[in-house]
């Protein structure tokens, strides 16, 4: 069964995060969100780019959360989600080592 490429599981951890807090009221739901998709991703990461990576991608991630806070105050909420969403997906595209830009196979998503 092919991996679950790292973008698509950020994307799943910031805006589902996002979305379980709002359209239930309960703020620590969407934390659960953020740290499971998290959890994940490091693990794809890991294996893909190695622990330093990983860590840094990891920091990305949570940056990226932190951060869609005081820009929420700035442009809205769902901009700035989607915002940090974006930035995230591809800094893990670029350098999550093969789970970030790549098929089930190994190779590139996009023939060079």
């Amino acid at each position: 069964m092919p991996s679950v490429p790292s973008p698509v599981i950020t994307t799943a951890g910031l805006v589902g995060g996002y979305t379980a807090a709002r359209a239930t009221g309960v703020r620590p739901l969407g934390g659960v969100v953020l740290a499971a998709c998290g959890a994940a991703a490091y693990a794809s990461w890991r294996r893909g780019a190695g622990p330093r990576r990983a860590a840094a991608l990891t920091g990305v991630y949570l940056g990226a959360f932190g951060l869609s806070h005081p820009l929420a105050k700035k442009i809205g909420s769902w901009p700035s989600v989607l915002a940090v969403t974006a930035g995230t997906a591809a800094a893990a595209w670029a350098f999550g080592g093969r789970s970030g830009g790549s098929d089930s196979s190994g190779g590139e998503l996009i023939p060079g």
